[in-house]
């Protein structure tokens, strides 16, 4: 079990999604946690006047499925945030870490790395950082003090919002069921692209929705091709299933590469509208369907 630990969050302004100030009473550093537009507010703080940590996240794209993250340091923190204002237009959140003193240029640099690192790994992310900086060379003592921040700072994110230095995890693993009627299989809606590159290229399926309740009893997945195709062709069996990014939706990973059904099961005469979003079926009624309606039990 890994060790707990309290923190101290304030709010200065009582806007719980304005400026918090996060602490450990036990440590010297501190996280500033902020909109860009509270920057004026916050950017004369002594404690911004050093060396730390920054990362700044929003999303490039209003159709980008994940968020754009980047991670830097400098040893005035003030003024590197200052010039990210004119030169980086995407982010709109951004988190400050600093320590006191105790960390200096090479720390920061650093723990810099080691955010690179642990950020392209989750893959959780858009990382606008171009590359990421060879490690630094600091000494075993050193590493031991700036692995104790890492934790902290690893620990204290997700507070704040910010997953994507989590490495993913699978949040439930399929079960057998016990009676062939349970709706163990999701239908998803798939245009030719995303089909090709994802469904059959990357064997899972990501950024959708999956209601609560039916998370731990998903154990298939069926694609319904759009236009021109206007069927299901595949089914997948679910390895487990995993966070994508930070908008409450979800990857299926396969365990084995997709099947092509038997027979596509065409629209049909199905209801117009019935495929525009993810629906649940059972993998008899996969098996059995004549048209898309038939999943769903629908009336044609």
């Amino acid at each position: 079990m890994a060790n707990p630990f309290t923190i101290r969050i304030y709010v200065p302004e009582g806007d719980s999604e304005g400026l918090r100030i996060i602490d450990r009473q036990s440590s010297p550093s501190k996280f500033f946690a902020f909109p860009r537009n509270k920057w004026d507010q916050i950017k004369h703080r002594p404690e911004l006047t050093g060396a730390g940590i920054y990362i700044l996240t929003g999303y490039s794209k209003s159709e980008d499925e994940l968020p754009t993250v980047y991670i830097g340091q400098a040893d005035t923190v003030k003024n590197r945030i200052e010039q990210h204002l004119k030169n980086k237009d995407f982010w709109d959140k951004a988190v400050i870490f600093v320590s006191d003193n105790k960390i200096n240029s090479t720390h920061a640099k650093w723990l810099e790395h080691k955010l690179i690192d642990r950020v392209l790994k989750a893959n959780r992310s858009i990382v606008e950082n171009g590359n990421n900086p060879q490690e630094p060379t600091i000494s075993e003592a050193e590493q031991a003090e700036m692995q104790v921040f890492l934790t902290e700072i690893y620990q204290t994110l997700p507070l704040v919002g910010l997953r994507a230095f989590e490495i993913p995890k699978a949040v439930i693993e399929p079960i057998e069921e016990k009676t062939k009627e349970v709706k163990n299989t999701i239908v998803v809606p798939a245009q030719e692209e995303g089909f090709n590159r994802v469904f059959l290229g990357e064997n899972s399926w990501y950024a959708i929705r999956i209601s609560g309740g039916m998370i731990g009893g998903i154990k298939y997945i069926a694609a319904y091709q759009t236009n021109p195709v206007s069927a299901v062709t595949h089914y997948a069996k679910v390895e487990h299933i995993e966070p994508y990014g930070e908008e409450g939706k979800y990857k299926l990973v396969f365990s084995e590469p997709a099947h092509l059904l038997e027979k596509p099961i065409p629209f049909g005469n199905t209801k117009m509208g019935s495929m525009q979003a993810s629906r649940y079926t059972s993998f008899e009624m996969l098996n059995k369907a004549k048209q898309v309606s038939d999943l769903f039990k629908e009336k044609s």
